[in-house]
């Protein structure tokens, strides 16, 4: 049980910020190298290589070697430890007020 508390709580770190968000969304539409994911972001190459850092430790992104080349991409089955949390608390018989 803690490896599963500790993946949630790496999901849920990741996603918390909002450079972190970006960059998954982009990688979600094709697979970028970091420098072109850097280019977006006012910050150093190794900022930006820190925040690909979380996201990979999260299982949210996958590395694919080309050449001198590394394209990040992002992994959305990463989430569904996440979903089935959040499915946890979810009843769609209890009405909010």
């Amino acid at each position: 049980m803690v490896d599963y508390k500790l993946r949630i709580d790496s999901l849920c770190i990741a996603l918390s910020d909002e450079t972190r968000r970006s960059i998954l969304e982009r990688t979600s539409e094709s697979a970028l190298t970091v420098n072109q994911i850097a280019i977006e972001y006012d910050m150093s190459l190794a900022a930006v290589s820190k925040h690909i850092k979380v996201l990979e430790v999260a299982g949210l992104i996958t590395k694919r070697k080309n050449g001198r080349y590394v394209f990040i991409s992002a992994y959305p089955a990463g989430l569904h430890e996440l979903e089935s949390f959040i499915a946890m608390f979810s009843d769609s018989t209890q009405e909010y007020v």
